[in-house]
Formats: structure tokens, sequence, C-alpha cells
């Protein structure tokens, strides 16, 4: 076996069923401890979102929406493109179902995660904020478990570099030159162009740190969400007449279809929309805590009922749109290449090449946002690692990787941080088990507080 195999195959194993029952269930038992918050607390997340309870005064650096939105253009990416293609082509239309299954369970998750990631973090002389996973494993469950905190973030760094680097850096060199000279291959000359670009461009958002990062997140997400989502509307108004029989056609193989229950409880078509659920959300990852840790709040549960929002947004919303193309155009039947498929639907479902083209600039806004975002959540690893000094080391040393990432063959790389980045996972997840009682209290304490008569 080459060293390439080696890789690979350990990334198939973290990757596999244990990962996902592991997330899966975190994720059911944590919708039962905080009592479906991500239902009885959607209303009011979407108040705190508006910026009804934001406070000047308040500890943090960025908004609720800044963070949200921070946050978003990390996990809204080619996993929303890409992913769900994949997924329908490995488990059939079915996967569909189970992508929103992840999706519902992980908005607990999510919630929980960012809840501690504001109640134990530590705001510092100069007003910068120092949350996520490795602060609240530390600090909530005590001192001899900080190992593990050092686990999350050697992982979080080493990801950093792979998923959140030099994959979207390769996607959008593809997609860039599909849009600029379609029908040709990418050259490598063009691609280290890209990558400079790009590099310099992402260099001019990143080293001015999280407040930077947070504008220039609620800018773009919002911007990119609409380009993708308005060409997905276009295609669904346009064929809404087939919208009911693909809802229908998804739930039938979802648990009808042979494959679905192939191998037990976790079959192909599970096991696709649950990988790929996880892989769009990032929900038990813990990433997203790190930025939802920089919020302007003093109420840690104002911050996680926002954060519960992303999977909603990023897999409710955009990646069944997605799915709907995919099925009411039926390109899964036509097309197996997963990089081509959401294109090739996009392309039938608006009749024109547009279609493509539309894809194309989403990948692009996507993977560029991505490469933002995942610095932050680098940065804010090797600064609990190393300390302060080692930030602006670390931020010069991931930009020299996207044009590192532009011109290499990153198979085995990304093979490598893709498990790393689901290794990430476990900590983050023995944490938010054994520190949920805090986050339940938490929540019963605050909702007491905004149901009381002088708080309305």
């Amino acid at each position: 076996m080459t060293f390439a195999e080696l890789i690979s195959t350990i990334d198939g194993y973290i990757w596999g069923a244990p990962l996902m029952v592991l997330l899966v269930g975190t994720g059911l038992y944590l919708t039962v401890r905080m009592r479906g918050v991500q239902l009885r607390g959607f209303s009011h997340a979407i108040r705190v979102l508006r910026g009804c309870y934001d406070r000047e005064e308040d500890a943090g650096e960025i908004t609720h929406f800044q963070a949200l939105t921070a946050a978003l253009s990390a996990t809204i990416g080619t996993g929303n493109i890409v992913g769900v293609a994949a997924a329908i082509l490995t488990g059939g239309p079915g996967a569909a179902f189970w992508m929103w299954v992840t999706a519902l369970v992980g908005m607990a998750t999510k919630f929980t995660s960012c809840t501690l990631a504001v109640h134990f973090r530590r705001i510092d002389e100069h007003g910068e904020a120092h949350g996520g996973p490795m602060h609240f494993i530390e600090l909530g469950m005590g001192k001899r478990f900080k190992w593990l905190a050092v686990l999350f973030a050697a992982f979080t760094v080493t990801a950093s570099f792979g998923i959140g680097n030099m994959f979207q850096i390769n996607n959008c060199a593809v997609s860039l030159n599909a849009l600029i000279r379609p029908g040709s291959t990418a050259t490598p000359a063009f691609n280290l162009v890209v990558g400079v670009v790009v590099a310099t461009m992402v260099a001019g958002v990143i080293l001015g740190g999280i407040k930077r990062i947070g504008r220039f997140a609620s800018e773009l997400v919002p911007l990119m969400c609409f380009v993708y989502v308005a060409g997905a509307l276009y295609i669904l108004v346009r064929h809404h007449a087939e919208i009911p029989g693909a809802f229908g056609t998804i739930l039938y193989h979802a648990f009808h279809k042979p494959e679905a229950l192939a191998g037990g409880f976790l079959g192909t078509v599970i096991r696709s929309g649950v990988s790929r659920g996880l892989f769009s959300n990032e929900a038990g990852m813990g990433s997203a805590a790190m930025v939802h840790g920089a919020a302007r709040t003093d109420e840690p549960v104002r911050e996680g009922l926002v954060a519960m929002l992303g999977p909603f947004v990023d897999t409710i919303v955009i990646c069944t749109m997605t799915a709907l193309v995919i099925v009411i155009t039926g390109a899964y039947e036509t097309c197996a290449i997963k990089g081509e498929l959401t294109g090739r639907a996009f392309e039938l479902g608006m009749g024109h090449p547009i279609g493509a083209r539309i894809v194309s600039i989403g990948v692009v806004l996507f993977s560029f946002s991505t490469l933002v975002s995942w610095s932050y959540y680098g940065d804010r690893a090797a600064d609990y690692l190393l300390g302060p000094r080692a930030v602006l080391p670390y931020r010069l040393l991931y930009i020299g990787f996207i044009v590192l990432g532009a011109v290499v063959s990153i198979g085995t790389i990304i093979d490598f941080c893709d498990a790393m980045n689901g290794l990430m996972a476990v900590p983050n997840l023995i944490a938010l088990v054994v520190l949920s009682p805090i986050v339940a209290k938490l929540t019963r304490d605050y909702f007491r507080r905004m149901h009381a008569p002088d708080t309305q």
C-alpha cells in the first residue's frame, strides 16, 4: 500500500459510520437535552439576528449578524454545490432527506457549541475575544483535560491548510477557468496567476483580523447567496409544477429504494446524506464556535440561537434548492461526474448555458469566502497553541498555501487534512456532552428572563 492509499484509507475510516453515528447521536441527545431549542427558539433567533438586542457596550468584537455571516462564509461552499451532487450520485435522491435530518439535529449541536464558546470565552486587554472548543474544553472541563483542547487546536490548524485553503483555491481556479476560458483545460500558468491574485485579495481581508473579516462576510455572504439562490429560484419557479413530485421522489427514495436500507441502518442513502450534510454545515466540528465566540453580547444563549440558524440556511435552504434542481431536471440520470452535475442541472433547468456559468460563479464566490473564514479558525487555534505572536506568521503561511494549493496536485494532502477535519469533531463532541448541563441551565434561565413581563 502506497502512502497516498494509506492516507485515503485512514480518511475513509475517520469519516465512516462511527463518526457519523457520533455526530448525529450527539445532535439527537442535545435536541432532547435542550428541549427542541431549534424549534422553540427559532423566531427569537431571528429577532436577535435583526439586532433587536444589540448593545454597543457588550463585550465582543463583531455583531450577531457579522458572526453568523462569517460562519456561513466558511460553511456555504462547495459542499452546497458539489457535495449535494456527490450525495445524490452515490445514494440517489433520497440522500437529500438525510441531509435535512442531519441539519435539524445539527442545529442543536451548533447551539450548544456556540453558547459554550461565549460562556467560556476570554476577552484580553486589547478587547480581542478568545473563544471556541479549545477554551471551553480547558475552562469547562478543567486543566486535566487541556490535552484534549490541544488536540482540537492542532487538528484545526492542520485542517485549515487543506479543507479551508488548498481544496478551496483548487475549486476556485477550475471554476474561473471554466468562466474565462470555457472548453479549455487550466494551465499551470493560469492557476499560478489565480493563486497569486486570490492570495493577495485574501491577505487584504484576513490581515485586518476578525473585525475586517466580519465586515467582509456581512457584505459578501448575502451577495453570493443571492447570485446562487436567484438562479435556483428561477429554475424552481419555471418548473413549479414539478416541485411536489421532486419532494415525493426524495422521500420515496429515502425509505423505499433497496439501497436505502442496504447494510443495515447506515445504508448507502443514509450514509451519503449524513456524511455530505455534515460536510456541508460542519455542525459538530466546532469550527463555527470560534467565530461566534467573538460576537458582541453578554448573553451566551443569544449567540447560540443565532449560530443554530447556520445549518438551517446552509443545508435546509441552499442544499435543498440544489437538490430540487438536480431532481427536477433529472440531470443525475444522465451526468455521473459530481463536479459537473449541478452545473448541468442548472443548464437544463434554465434551458441555456448560462446556468452552468451561474454555478461556476457560485463556486468562485463560495470558495473565496471559505478561504477567508477558515484563516480565522486556524489563527485562533495557533493563538491557543503558541500565543499571540504566532498569529501573524500563521496568516502569512496561510496566504502562501493559497498560491501553493493553486498549482500543485493536492489529492493526498486533502485526504490528510480532511481526516484532521473529521478528528476535530471528537474533542468537541465529548465536551458538548459533558458540558451540556451547563447549557441547559443557561437556556432555561435565559428564556425565563425573556418571558418575564419586564423584558417584553
